[in-house]
């Protein structure tokens, strides 16, 4: 997740997910971020759409807001045709950079969710670990979802993974504190507007605190379940967890929405 910046406060500054996904200290705020879980969450998605019926060259997957690159290489690890697409070019050099040292192939494309090149077609696209509803207007949230339709190729999947809005409410943490090496790091949460927001202060060892904002549009399942229909999507299944399970609207800590395209 993540709007802008700096506490200037200035309305010229680019949108959150702009500037703090393409700021250092990101990755390390997010360090925790587990390798194994995104393999695991890999296997729940092709099993669910699959995918392992093909031979892996022959399907085309893409990978929306793939930051670093946990679930895109993952997926070329397994040998997919896998293209990772984010605004972030300090998040995709870190790919590139991993993707070369473990010598797997990963095409990367940097550009807006909302316009995706009009040649590229797919067989798979994954937007995984709540990267839908980053933007000010549900508008443009359904263009994402417009474009998704446009480069799936008929019979193909769309896997999205958002949070469950009512596991979050009865389990929210208005606040935690903590240490990464030298950086102290405050988090704020509040929901606000069927939003999550954090706000996010990190002080280094020496020099002034900076502050972070993350701004997610909350989705209920029949919400984003309409969405999806009214995209052109049939929605096949909703899983509540990386493992696959059933989803429970109280319970589930998960929404991941198995969608294809007719």
């Amino acid at each position: 997740m993540a709007e802008s910046g700096n506490s200037s406060g200035q309305e010229s500054r680019p949108p959150w997910f702009a500037e703090w996904f393409n700021h250092p200290f990101y990755l390390r705020v997010y360090s925790h971020r587990d390798i194994g879980e995104a393999a695991h969450c890999i296997r729940t998605i092709i099993d669910r759409t699959q995918s392992g019926t093909h031979h892996p060259s022959s399907v085309r997957v893409l990978d929306i807001a793939c930051g670093a690159g946990r679930h895109a290489l993952e997926l070329a690890r397994l040998g997919y045709c896998v293209t990772g697409n984010d605004l972030s070019p300090f998040l995709l050099d870190t790919a590139r950079r991993e993707a070369i040292a473990c010598s797997i192939e990963l095409a990367l494309s940097c550009c807006d969710m909302r316009t995706f090149p009009e040649k590229e077609r797919f067989d798979l696209v994954v937007q995984l670990f709540t990267s839908f509803g980053y933007f000010e207007s549900e508008a443009d949230d359904r263009r994402v979802l417009a474009n998704v339709y446009r480069v799936l190729d008929s019979g193909g999947w769309y896997v999205l993974d958002l949070i469950n809005p009512r596991h979050l409410e009865r389990n929210l943490v208005p606040v935690s504190r903590r240490t990464i090496d030298n950086l102290r790091v405050v988090e704020e949460r509040a929901l606000q507007h069927n939003r999550i927001t954090k706000k996010i202060s990190i002080t280094p060892e020496e020099g002034e605190p900076l502050l972070f904002t993350e701004s997610v549009r909350l989705f209920t399942r029949e919400a984003i379940s309409a969405m999806l229909t009214e995209a052109g999507f049939i929605l096949e299944s909703v899983a509540g967890d990386y493992g696959g399970s059933d989803f429970e609207d109280e319970h589930s800590p998960r929404m991941m929405l198995f969608a294809r395209k007719p």
